[in-house]
């Protein structure tokens, strides 16, 4: 599976690259870089041993070599590189959130469905062991009556944006905010546990420039709520509670990597530890989990996790909306 990595920031250097290092079915193939970045792209490819590095996207999607294109890049453009891709005959991850509306995940999804190319949303807690033993003991809680998870984390961008300067994870126009970037980990974990919600509620406190710094969302469903807290203008230490009438569920620690959780039934005395995950890198189990679903052409499990890209990105997109957030893509008012 020959890759193509689009961008030169965080998650390229510290989260796609070092985890690739433990999936020898993935072959980082190329990295494509803006003509100001070509350096930075340099740099990677002769640090990782990346054959080619490209500043012209057209050239890229050319390559016959290429079979996945990898979305690294900002928020607001994600919609437009992965439907470039698409279009152009290649596979494609992209990075969280997968686009800026639930439109766009839509058509993204039908254009791919259309065209028999797989798409992929590398959200990392999905594709995790302890996600699916978490799963798989949910029934022995009885009936859910309360979820709540934290993932609050002082961004390092958070004190330029005190003083006015607006960096693409605080602006509006590059698709950026707390409820986007740090609290679509706790929707995807709820919503990949429970499905979409019936309905969702959103608080934020909002910055000078209309994004939400940090703020909550409460998820209704039958008989239950969840709570989806994510801030970027200060700490907590982050959780996940999953409360039931026969017993709990408790992860600590960031949500984004799940790296451990408790389970306590009712009556029972005993508190179980697990500790499933088997690498310490967090984005190793899904590259994984995508390598093998398309060597085995598994296209249903493909759609099944499709399904979770749109129910999360529309209750996003209604919440963002109740607080006035206004993101590339969304439809003119009429």
């Amino acid at each position: 599976m020959k890759l193509a990595i689009l961008g030169t920031g965080f998650i390229v250097k510290e989260g796609i690259l070092p985890a690739l290092k433990e999936v020898p079915e993935i072959e980082a193939a190329a990295i494509f870089a803006r003509p100001s970045s070509k350096e930075k792209a340099e740099k990677l490819a002769s640090a990782h041993g990346i054959p080619q590095v490209y500043t012209d996207y057209d050239a890229l999607l050319a390559d016959p070599e290429i079979e996945f294109v990898y979305v690294g890049l900002i928020n607001s453009v994600h919609y437009e590189y992965t439907k470039k891709a698409l279009l152009a005959g290649k596979n494609v991850i992209v990075e969280k959130p997968f686009a800026s509306t639930a439109k766009e995940v839509r058509e993204l999804k039908d254009l791919a469905i259309s065209r028999h190319l797989y798409v992929f949303e590398a959200v990392t807690i999905l594709h995790l062991p302890n996600f699916a033993a978490i799963r798989e003991n949910l029934p022995k809680l009885g009936k859910i009556k309360t979820v709540a998870a934290n993932y609050s984390q002082y961004s390092s961008r958070y004190d330029r944006y005190l003083q006015g300067e607006v960096l693409p994870a605080f602006d509006p126009q590059r698709s950026g905010g707390a409820l986007y970037d740090i609290n679509i980990y706790n929707l995807n974990f709820i919503i990949g546990l429970f499905g979409a919600p019936e309905s969702v509620t959103y608080t934020a406190n909002i910055g000078f420039n209309g994004i939400d710094t940090s703020g909550v969302a409460t998820l209704k469903y039958p008989g239950f709520f969840a709570l989806a807290i994510g801030a970027k203008d200060s700490d907590s230490p982050g959780y996940i509670t999953i409360q039931g009438e026969k017993g709990y569920i408790r992860a600590i620690g960031a949500p984004n990597e799940l790296s451990s959780f408790e389970m306590n039934l009712r009556g029972s005395g005993v508190t179980v530890h697990s500790r499933l995950n088997k690498y310490s890198h967090r984005m190793v189990h899904e590259f994984q989990e995508f390598a093998k679903i398309f060597a085995e052409k598994d296209y249903g499990l493909m759609e099944k996790g499709l399904a979770i890209s749109v129910a999360v990105l529309e209750t996003a997109e209604k919440a963002r909306k109740q607080v006035g957030i206004v993101f590339p893509g969304d439809e003119e008012k009429a």
